[in-house]
């Protein structure tokens, strides 16, 4: 299955879901990164002169315009997930270099398949979710296992001064524009940083990617609607949800329990008599 996302960066990003029994790729390059998991079997792949074995969880890293192929390992077949990222997707004129085209690392391919099924999935993802899980993805990609890293360090004291001011701003104007939130893209030039640094500044602070904060301030704010009566569908487009589907799956993510069952139970609520 092949899907195109637009919207993340000035390039549309794609991605590929498949399962693949006997065939085998002729020798080719991409122009874009290809950066995928293995989800089972076990696939081959020649790259750089040798012969690369590659297991259910191995993440593959190939660079643009170098040739590979790709195949089953035997005749069980292999599938996995993969995306192809623009090199504008990456932060800095000079582009990461993977040495290892292949690495075990359990948590990138975990993320990995997370953003890829969120990506490509039939559920709503903004912008901002998209761009924020995808970017969050390829900075620990880059830092972990290039030999260039996408981002450089500074001195704790004035990098928590920046985060501070980082993850102020941008809460801020997420809260100002909840219904039609900016891209990271956008926050990031108005603040004169990487969309990379403008990430790991919230993180930083607030221990979440700016879409997950907006998401939770969206529930906050969507409390006091349902409290008063209005139908969660309602509520939903009210404070910026897609659809009241998005808005169930955070509500439940924050307060464990559905919108339309909070407003009942808020309605039913007992007033205790005061005690004199």
């Amino acid at each position: 299955m092949w899907t195109r996302v637009d919207g993340i960066g000035d390039s549309p990003l794609d991605l590929m879901a498949a399962r693949i029994g006997r065939r085998h790729y002729a020798p080719h390059a991409h122009e874009e990164f290809a950066i995928g998991v293995c989800t089972g079997g076990t696939e081959v792949i020649d790259y750089r002169g040798e012969r690369h074995r590659v297991g259910p969880g191995g993440v593959v890293m190939l660079e643009p315009g170098e040739p590979h192929t790709g195949g089953p390992a035997d005749d069980g077949g292999f599938s996995y997930r993969v995306l192809y990222p623009p090199p504008g997707l990456f932060a800095g004129a000079a582009l990461p270099h993977f040495r290892e085209p292949v690495v075990a690392d359990a948590r990138l391919a975990r993320d990995l398949w997370t953003a890829h099924r969120a990506l490509s999935g039939p559920g709503t993802v903004e912008p901002l979710e998209g761009e924020s899980m995808l970017l969050g993805l390829l900075g620990g990609l880059v830092r972990r296992h290039a030999d260039r890293p996408l981002i450089t360090g500074t001195r704790d004291g004035a990098a928590d001064s920046a985060a501070a001011r980082i993850a102020r701003t941008v809460t801020e104007r997420l809260a100002d524009e909840l219904t039609a939130p900016p891209t990271l893209a956008e926050m990031a030039a108005d603040l004169g940083l990487s969309r990379y640094r403008l990430l790991r500044g919230f993180r930083q602070v607030m221990g979440m990617p700016p879409y997950a904060w907006l998401a939770q301030h969206r529930v906050a704010r969507a409390r006091p609607l349902l409290e008063a009566g209005h139908r969660p569908a309602e509520v939903a487009a009210m404070v910026g949800f897609a659809d009241q589907a998005h808005l169930n799956r955070w509500f439940r993510r924050v307060l464990g329990i559905t919108p339309g069952a909070y407003r009942n139970s808020v309605q039913d609520s007992v007033r205790l008599p005061r005690r004199h």
